[in-house]
């Protein structure tokens, strides 16, 4: 009954999270939009108010007209909407899904024993600490350096240093599938914390001094504002490298090979550089900044230098000796299940629902045995009962051969 009601707060959790994720990223690229296709008025009526860019779109039916002001305006006649909410939505419900799935499972999900065998408290307060450590590491380079001379340009680098570092350290702390997430996690944490601390805080400062009435320096509320806008940027930049790492650890292709944190660092960064090529061309296409293909270029042959260096070799499981092609009896394939499958799927225990200690269980699940199995080798889970390769075939062959439980 625990893993039913589980797997409903898992499936809750996720679809919440994936919702608010939409509704967050959606803003954010809609204003890095607006910000990049403003132009500034020529009507003396919108300069006298202060307006300092503005544009026409048509949508659904009828037209708009976003304007931005560089000061406040003299009356906000409706509610004024605040960005935030979607940043802290996506942050709660995702680390309370990491809680479900990984914190409360860590000697499931979180532990491969082969690269670090500790306990489930120490495994998931280390990974807590990793996400708190990301966020202040990357905070500090922002303060020392975000505002020098070619500032941005050495964030930059030592974010992207920063980034590989921690995409070895979890893949060698942690289970393969959990590392691609929590190095996502550790990006996203410091998203909304950009948002918490220093965006949100900094908007109430300025909009408090601008519509109190009361005098005050514009000079001193332009710091809140540059570092607002450096802040929202940078979120900008990591949202597709976030998302490749949430939807990569569904892939095992991907968290079980060899080099797997390289494959990770490669895409997220060529993710980035796309990005960067759909912040920049809307500024190029109204002469505000160079051409902005070399970066999706770099983007994409980065990409397609991942797929042909994992491309598998032509020796392969379908090279093995004949004997070995010959049909697996349900007997050898028991005692597998035996050895590696019954203590997440017996009597005991029965994972997902499934027992695998039971012939017509068995019969009715041969499909998803072999594809968790053989095909996409997620089971068993981090490898934690050391299936061998022999074994792994021997269920393929006896699926192959018509997956028989007699």
């Amino acid at each position: 009954m625990e893993i039913y009601f589980l797997d409903w707060a898992n499936l809750l959790l996720r679809w919440l999270h994936v919702i608010t994720a939409i509704a967050w990223i959606g803003s954010s690229f809609y204003f890095v939009f607006l910000d990049n296709n403003l132009q500034k008025p020529n009507s003396p009526d919108l300069l006298e108010k202060g307006v300092g860019g503005a544009m026409w779109a048509v949508h659904g039916g009828g037209f708009y007209n976003p304007q931005k002001y560089m000061v406040a305006p003299k009356n906000i006649h409706t509610k004024l909407h605040w960005f935030y909410w979607e940043s802290y939505s996506t942050w709660l419900s995702g680390f309370a899904l990491f809680t479900v799935l990984y914190l409360y499972n860590a000697g499931t999900f979180l532990i491969d024993k082969s690269l670090m065998d500790w306990t489930p408290v120490m495994a998931g307060s280390a990974a807590v600490g990793m996400l708190v450590a990301f966020w202040f590491v990357y905070d500090i380079i922002c303060r020392v350096f975000g505002f020098r001379r070619n500032g941005e340009l050495i964030v930059a680098g030592l974010m992207i240093v920063v980034v590989a570092f921690c995409s070895w350290l979890a893949n060698q702390l942690f289970a393969g599938r959990a590392a691609f997430l929590l190095v996502g996690a550790m990006i996203a944490t410091a998203m909304s914390a950009n948002v918490f601390f220093w965006i949100i805080p900094g908007q109430r400062k300025v909009v408090a001094a601008m519509t109190s009435g009361d005098t005050y320096d514009p000079d001193a509320l332009v710091i809140h504002g540059k570092r607002g806008k450096q802040r929202s940027v940078h979120n900008t930049y990591f949202t597709l490298p976030v998302i490749f790492a949430m939807l990569s650890n569904h892939y095992s292709f991907l968290y079980t090979h060899e080099q797997r944190w390289v494959l990770l660092f490669v895409m997220m960064l060529a993710g980035a550089l796309i990005r960067q090529f759909f912040v920049q061309r809307h500024a190029y296409h109204l002469g505000r900044a160079a051409n902005p293909w070399p970066f999706a270029a770099v983007g994409v042959a980065m990409i397609l230098g991942v797929i042909v260096a994992m491309k598998p070799t032509s020796l392969s499981v379908s090279a093995a000796p004949a004997d070995k092609a010959m049909p697996a009896s349900y007997a050898q394939v028991k005692t597998i299940f035996e050895q590696h499958c019954y203590m997440c799927h017996g009597e005991a225990v029965q994972m997902k629902g499934i027992r695998l200690d039971q012939s017509a269980v068995v019969k009715a699940n041969a499909q998803a045995v072999f594809q968790q199995v053989h095909v996409t080798r997620q089971m068993p889970m981090n490898n934690a009962t050391n299936i061998s390769e022999e074994e792994r075939h021997l269920i393929k062959r006896w699926f192959e051969s018509g997956a028989s439980v007699d």
